[in-house]
């Protein structure tokens, strides 16, 4: 095998994205044993984060804030519903959209989840100052790409 060309702007090391989808795909088999007390998934861990924040959300602004599309929400709103966490329901005002809130048991949910920063930082062995720096670097990245992708001409199509 030849010796690596450091110069080469296709070496995968190189890249920014590769880091950010490795520490990605890592992070979640980390949050996966905490969360599974909870009957909880990732992605499901974040929707409901939204929503300890505010309990009532149409499916459009959690997927704009979880930067998802309606094809990964629907199948799961459906199986947290399913579950028990949510109820969807149609906005009265509204019929197009659908309003997602949660249940007795997903708001009771929020106390079990309480210590799930804390577990994480932990087990990541990082000082808080070290995560709130890499958390708003990697924010401020989501911003950028977030005005990027909402002015590129596959969005405006759609």
């Amino acid at each position: 095998m030849p010796a690596p060309n450091n110069d080469d702007p296709l070496q995968l090391d190189r890249q920014v994205c590769f880091p950010l989808y490795a520490a990605t795909n890592l992070l979640q088999r980390v949050y996966r044993p905490v969360l599974a007390p909870l009957c909880l998934t990732y992605s499901q861990y974040l929707v409901m984060l939204v929503l300890w924040e505010r309990d009532l959300v149409s499916v459009g602004d959690l997927a704009e804030r979880l930067h998802l599309d309606s094809g990964t929400m629907t199948p799961l709103l459906k199986r947290m519903e399913q579950a028990g966490f949510i109820i969807r329901r149609r906005d009265p005002q509204d019929e197009r959209r659908v309003l997602i809130a949660l249940t007795q048991h997903g708001r009771d949910l929020r106390t079990k989840a309480v210590d799930v920063p804390q577990t994480l930082a932990t087990q990541l062995d990082l000082d808080p100052a070290s995560i709130e720096g890499l958390r708003a670097s990697v924010q401020a990245m989501v911003r950028t790409l977030s005005r990027k992708t909402s002015s590129s001409p596959l969005k405006e199509a759609s």
